[in-house]
């Protein structure tokens, strides 16, 4: 038996679309001081007197528009990702393909939990593989900060690697690439594309946090290969949460001001997410879609994250082999 794993890591989902279930998440996701850099003390009362009180019943009415009947999105999507993958693997390299299993920096299954049940069986080698394709602290940094808690209390340390980012991978380029090009096919093309990825706030960036850079080298890229004039695309930033300055433009300000330009048709991608989520499908797909139709635009398209794509579930396994030495 091979005895290493690939292990695919996403933010998390809540296991319900209720108040309390929400509340739960919130409280493990907001709690980070990678995602929110405030006085501890300050931000817990905040926290749990304040903001969770207020946004756990509007976060989970959001949740119930999206819901599956399966179950969230998000934990549905990364589980076909998972199979496709080590079906994948599987086929090129047989006896020595790596197990493949899924975790959740916040929720479940958690990634501490996931390598002690991998180890039971036998593994001791671990690729891990953020599901952000872009590098932030408030992100990928957290699931270091995971990993860094595992080797501290091993005994026997886990051979544990981690992809930085791999916002400009050939790959995962041609992946979102291709799916655009597949949903114009099938649904025509609108007049703009807008690359929407998720923001943080400003002071993230000041501090040395190269996920703006990335971002912008990410949405190029696929520019590019759609053979895109600068005329015909842009980017901005999206999710904003608090009274700081986050990343911009903002994709609502952006798509205000593509109205008053005359732009009256969009396409809307997303490429800082590799699975359709609460962000994607709730926020792109319904919330800011009426509000450019209230702004009197016209059209407007959300096209899918690369979700379990064979060209995107590819990548997955090009950088595995890679990393894992399984081609040279």
């Amino acid at each position: 038996m091979n005895k290493t794993s690939v292990i695919l890591v996403n933010l998390g989902t809540p296991d319900e679309p209720t108040p309390s279930s929400i509340a739960r998440f919130l409280r493990a996701f907001l709690s980070d001081p990678r995602v929110v850099e405030v006085p501890r003390l300050i931000w817990w009362f905040l926290l749990r007197l304040v903001i969770i009180p207020l946004r756990a019943k509007r976060v989970a009415h959001a949740y119930r528009e999206i819901w599956w009947e399966d179950g969230s999105p998000l934990r549905v999507i990364s589980g076909r990702q998972v199979a496709d993958l080590q079906e994948v693997l599987t086929d090129r390299y047989g006896e020595k393909a790596p197990a493949v299993a899924e975790a959740m920096t916040y929720g479940k299954p958690a990634l501490d939990e996931t390598i002690r049940r991998l180890e039971e069986k036998g593994i001791e080698k671990f690729l891990i593989i953020p599901m952000y394709p872009q590098y932030s602290g408030s992100t990928s940094g957290a699931i270091y900060d995971q990993v860094a808690k595992i080797i501290q209390r091993s005994r026997n340390v886990p051979d544990m690697t981690v992809i930085k980012s791999y916002h400009d991978d050939i790959g995962y380029i041609q992946s979102i690439a291709e799916t655009i090009k597949a949903y114009w096919a099938e649904h025509g093309r609108n007049e703009k594309l807008l690359m929407s990825f998720h923001g943080i706030p400003q002071d993230y960036v000041d501090k040395g946090d190269p996920y703006s850079e990335h971002c912008r080298a990410t949405a190029h890229a696929i520019a590019s290969a759609l053979g895109l004039a600068s005329s015909e695309w842009s980017m901005s930033y999206q999710s904003r949460f608090g009274p700081k300055k986050w990343l911009q433009p903002y994709t609502d300000d952006k798509l205000k001001q593509w109205i008053e330009e005359g732009i009256r048709s969009v396409d809307i991608v997303s490429p800082a997410f590799t699975a359709d989520c609460l962000e994607t499908l709730e926020e792109l797909n319904m919330g800011y879609r009426e509000l450019f139709i209230e702004q009197g635009g016209e059209k407007y398209h959300y096209i899918p994250c690369v979700n379990n794509t064979p060209l995107f579930i590819n990548a997955l396994a090009e950088m595995t082999a890679k990393k894992l030495a399984l081609i040279h």
